[in-house]
């Protein structure tokens, strides 16, 4: 059966350790959202997985580093990464994220349900 809405307040919190917690929001097996905030400091390490990942900055700044590339971003800003290309980040200011990622990060829901 398909979900069609999520309700902020049925949305569980994940603390990640270390700065960083992570919300699961709109998702099936093609798409997920993913709101991610980050304490100032908070590292992101590189990594690479196989989907295809969109991300908008909501608040604050962020070094972002993917294939090699370090970039920083701001509120409104956005970048893409592609299947398996390393990637990383680091908050320069306490900040928030909107990820998109496809096809949906199976391992995201098994830890959230």
């Amino acid at each position: 059966m398909v979900q069609h809405f999520f309700m902020a307040e049925d949305i569980e919190t994940q603390d990640l350790g270390n700065g960083m917690k992570r919300r699961v929001l709109a998702h099936s097996e093609n798409i997920m959202i993913v709101e991610v905030a980050f304490e100032e400091g908070t590292v992101g390490n590189l990594h690479h997985h196989p989907h295809e990942q969109g991300t908008y900055v909501i608040e604050g700044e962020f070094e972002f580093e993917v294939a090699g590339k370090k970039q920083v971003l701001r509120a409104g800003d956005s970048a893409y990464r592609e299947p398996n290309v390393p990637h990383g980040a680091l908050c320069l200011k306490k900040g928030k994220l909107i990820d998109v990622f496809t096809p949906g990060r199976e391992d995201f829901l098994e830890k959230s349900e």
